[in-house]
């Protein structure tokens, strides 16, 4: 298929900020300064998940994380990936997203979603069956307050009256969205609503997820002359020789597997079937991507190719991996692959 939609490839950063053993404020520190260096380098976006009572995300607040980042770069664009609405008055979601697109000089990208794990919400007293309804009403709210005025909405969930929005975002008409997105169907929606979507999975799944989105937004007039981002999100080690690379990102996927799977185990839920349980397994499934900066750029390239692709969310920082270590891998890919597909 003839990609008319994609701007030049681009590339990112995505964190969970899971536990790395250490204390937590040494830990936000070291992300501080990988986000500093990936400012210096070119990276186009810092994108930080949300969340809550599990070593899986010391960011249950990504928004507060986000406006140190603001403050400590200059050009990285900041956003959460994503923003959990069903856990968010979308009042309160609406006034803090204004607050960090102005903070950053206009450089929110604002990723919204629902939540994949039940659990989690439930401690917030969120059932699962409410969720669903929770993030479709907050999320048409907050469609609704990006235009600005006053905010009138009636819904099962919510219910505003003329609410006066005397805070507006930065960026006009508003900051860009982004939607994580696994399904065809979801792709849909996101292009429906003419949102940058990111995708986690083998490249030939995520395929069907890019396609869906081009076929269905190609039939829609572009209303502000952007292109939208169709990113992949891959965890990414580099090192001096494959061996290196191994030896680096193996300790530190088990490290991070382990936080993934701790809400799991606590509850005797099954982890998601597509969940790699060893490091290998991640190699095989295309979740990570180690080596020596010749072969993770083929990788990544084939990767993006494969998957219809054109944002690449590098996951640099997982597990117990050393703050030199990310920064050595970020320097790799700004000078081995972003340097051979042109500027970001």
């Amino acid at each position: 298929m003839k990609n008319t939609l994609s701007p030049t490839l681009t590339f990112g950063i995505f964190d969970h900020l899971d536990a790395d053993g250490r204390e937590v404020a040494k830990q936000y520190d070291d992300r501080l300064m990988l986000a500093e260096a990936c400012d210096r380098l070119g990276f186009y976006a810092y994108h930080l998940a949300e969340h809550h009572c599990t070593p899986h995300g010391r960011s249950p607040s990504p928004n507060l994380f986000l406006s140190s980042v603001a403050q400590r770069t200059a050009h990285l664009r900041i956003g959460p990936m994503v923003m959990l609405l069903s856990l968010h008055h979308p009042l309160r979601a609406f006034e803090e997203a204004c607050m960090l697109d102005h903070l950053s000089g206009g450089r929110l990208e604002l990723g919204i979603g629902r939540g994949s794990l039940p659990v989690e919400l439930g401690y917030f007293g969120v059932s699962a069956d409410a969720a669903p309804g929770r993030y479709t009403e907050a999320s048409e709210i907050l469609v609704k307050a990006m235009r600005g005025g006053t905010l009138s909405y009636e819904g099962n969930h919510y219910r505003l009256d003329d609410v006066p929005l005397t805070l507006t975002p930065h960026q006009r008409p508003h900051p860009p969205t982004w939607i994580a997105v696994n399904q065809p169907d979801s792709a849909r929606w996101a292009a429906e609503i003419g949102a940058n979507i990111a995708s986690l999975g083998p490249s030939s799944s995520v395929r069907r997820v890019t396609d869906a989105y081009r076929s269905h937004r190609e039939q829609r007039p572009e209303t502000d002359g952007q292109s939208p981002f169709l990113g992949l999100l891959r965890m990414v080690v580099a090192g001096r020789t494959e061996a290196d690379a191994y030896s680096l990102a193996a300790p530190a996927y088990d490290r991070w597997l382990d936080s993934f799977k701790f809400l799991y185990d606590r509850n005797n839920i099954p982890t998601p079937s597509n969940l790699p349980l060893t490091f290998d397994a991640a190699i095989e499934s295309e979740l990570c991507v180690a080596g020596t900066a010749a072969s993770i750029r083929q990788t990544l390239l084939n990767h993006l190719e494969e998957a219809g692709a054109n944002y690449l969310l590098c996951q640099l920082a997982f597990g117990d991996l050393p703050l030199d270590a990310s920064v050595n891998t970020a320097t790799i890919i700004r000078s081995e692959v972003v340097a051979g597909v042109g500027p970001t």
